[in-house]
């Protein structure tokens, strides 16, 4: 799971030629923590999935230009543009067919 910044977006994500997970996420996020087992684990049973966490306090800029409101917040990027976003903690399945 790689952690994304603004230095490493545009290469990780944007010119992936996989799909995208991004979970938008901050340390002090009750549900963020809930829900961090699951992308893990969608990142190491699914090699053709690009997985990153974006940290909302350190990255604020990346949390501004994708319009996070709320966190946790799970972005699905395929081919450089948005695929399909969705917020709070969900079932691994619906997770999955977000990115694939």
């Amino acid at each position: 799971m790689l952690e994304i910044t603004k230095d490493n977006f545009e290469n990780e994500v944007l010119k992936s030629t996989k799909p995208v997970l991004l979970d938008f996420w901050a340390t002090w996020c009750g549900p963020c923590r809930m829900i961090a087992p699951v992308v893990e684990e969608i990142a190491s049973e699914n090699p053709d999935v690009v997985v990153g966490k974006v940290n909302v306090d350190e990255e604020e800029a990346l949390a501004v230009q994708f319009g996070i409101v709320s966190i946790p917040t799970l972005v699905a990027i395929k081919g450089g543009k948005i695929a399909g976003q969705l917020v709070g903690v969900r079932p691994k399945e619906e997770i999955l067919k977000l990115v694939k």
